[in-house]
């Protein structure tokens, strides 16, 4: 497994990543941020990449909108994936993540019909770029994100990963070792992010190694399903900032290190 970082595509963070000895970054290209920002610096972001010796593992857009009202897909979104698609494939990534929403007035089966139409799309054209196509399990505007809508939706379509982060599971009340051990085998892609429960509330996201979660068995069964991908760190915690902050990831990268073998 290599372990890397959730970073910007600017110079900074690669340096940032290559002093930690870090192997990659991912870059998040949400709802939030401008496409076309990144899509006109991608060869800058090819000779960082080259320059400081850090991958890009994965790439990926949260929060979107992709399905309309009407259960059809939103085409200026579609493209939109397809550019980061086309991005990834220039940048020697190999994975591309992102949710779908639920619409309110359409049956449940309505709502993952579309979200497959949209998903397939993605990997046909994926195919021929070498770019794998992955749904994360953030609760962020997305639907896709534990068992039931796995069952139905990567149960019917065998080539869609999943990109997984236990956090999320543990502030819904799931089972994060039950979901790893049933569907740790289509993972593609994993956050590592620290998350912390007290009198049953989410209290912080502190750094990995010093929240909740169980890391040994997490990375004990993604051994035991032959996962060999990325492992990237998510720093998330609004009380660890600044140089705190960048303690605080050193802490987690160490902590981690020792976990893979």
């Amino acid at each position: 497994m290599k372990l890397g970082i959730i970073g910007n595509y600017d110079e900074k963070s690669f340096k940032m990543a290559a002093d930690k000895e870090l192997a990659f970054l991912e870059l998040c290209i949400n709802v939030d941020q401008s496409v076309n920002d990144f899509l006109t610096q991608l060869d800058q972001v090819e000779k960082y990449s080259k320059q400081y010796n850090v991958g890009i593992q994965s790439i990926g857009r949260w929060g979107t909108d992709r399905i309309d009202e009407q259960g059809h897909i939103i085409q200026e979104e579609l493209e939109i994936s397809y550019q980061l698609i086309d991005a990834a494939k220039k940048l020697g990534c190999q994975n591309f993540i992102c949710g779908c929403n639920y619409v309110e007035g359409l049956s449940y089966y309505d709502n993952c019909t579309a979200a497959m139409a949209y998903l397939l799309k993605l990997i046909e054209y994926g195919k021929d770029k070498s770019v794998k196509i992955a749904t994360y399990n953030c609760r962020w505007n997305n639907f896709i994100h534990s068992d039931l809508a796995w069952t139905v939706i990567h149960g019917h379509m065998a080539e869609l990963g999943i990109k997984y982060d236990p956090s999320h599971c543990r502030y819904d009340g799931g089972d994060y070792l039950s979901e790893m051990k049933k569907w740790g085998h289509r993972f593609y892609h994993v956050h590592i992010k620290g998350s912390l429960i007290i009198d049953g509330e989410r209290f912080d996201d502190p750094p990995a190694g010093l929240d909740e979660t169980n890391w040994s068995a997490f990375m004990a069964i993604l051994y035991a399903h032959k996962y060999d991908q990325g492992l990237s760190i998510e720093p998330h915690s609004a009380n660890w900032k600044d140089e705190l902050g960048d303690l605080g990831v050193d802490f987690t990268v160490n902590y981690m290190k020792k976990l893979i073998v």
